[in-house]
């Protein structure tokens, strides 16, 4: 099969996914960004009561510039929050905070997944530097070792994508769980969150599905040299 046709076959259905997924979050987040929460709590309000009500009393609570940047680090225990979600009342940003804070939770919990993950980070790091590196220099010298080396370093990157799913599908099952638990969001809120929270996993799921379509390219037009 002609490389430009298997790229396509392989390139262009994860991009049209991305790009749905990409539009289906930001259309979610903003229509939820408007429905404040019944308990008028911030969401940087609502990640400190579930951490407290869970005894996660040395995960602090900080702002990070930007949108769609929340995140946890495990390294400093830290929940940070974007602006729009730090200071904001709504839906959405009760949503998202739970969701950081699940993964708080599961670092808390030592979740094999999160561990397991972190453990990989160094690794992903370095093959996600190098390992495009390594495939144009095979390609140049007609090398094909180097075009399998690099292969296998982009088949890490994808191992992470694949362990990432299950990490960020069971932090947003912790949220769901205190959100309704410790009564911060109300029967509509809740299935308002759900929906912020499944919009977001969406392109996680795209995000891997790519990054396997990609390797596969990869591994059968070299095949195929």
């Amino acid at each position: 099969m002609n490389d430009l046709l298997l790229y396509a076959l392989f390139a262009v259905p994860p991009l049209v996914l991305g790009l749905l997924a990409q539009s289906w979050l930001r259309n979610t987040v903003s229509r939820f960004s408007q429905q404040p929460t019944s308990t008028h709590l911030t969401g940087a309000e609502i990640a400190e009561r579930i951490l407290l009500a869970n005894g996660a009393t040395d995960v602090r609570v900080v702002p990070t510039s930007g949108a769609l940047t929340d995140h946890y680090d495990p390294r400093t225990k830290t929940v940070a929050l974007s602006e729009p979600v730090y200071g904001a009342r709504s839906v959405t940003a009760a949503a998202v905070a739970a969701h950081e804070v699940g993964h708080a939770l599961q670092h808390q919990q030592a979740y094999a997944p999160l561990a397991f993950r972190s453990a990989m980070f160094p690794a992903v790091a370095f093959a996600s530097n190098f390992w495009i590196i390594l495939l144009v220099g095979g390609v140049i010298l007609q090398a094909v070792g180097l075009i399998w080396l690099a292969i296998a370093l982009y088949a890490v990157a994808v191992l992470f994508h694949v362990v990432t799913l299950p990490v960020e599908f069971d932090a947003s099952r912790r949220a769901g769980i205190q959100l309704r638990q410790l009564g911060l969001v109300s029967g509509g809120e809740a299935a308002g969150s759900r929906r912020v929270l499944t919009a977001a996993a969406s392109t996680y799921v795209v995000g891997a599905l790519a990054a396997i379509s990609q390797l596969a390219f990869l591994v059968l037009s070299t095949q195929n040299d």
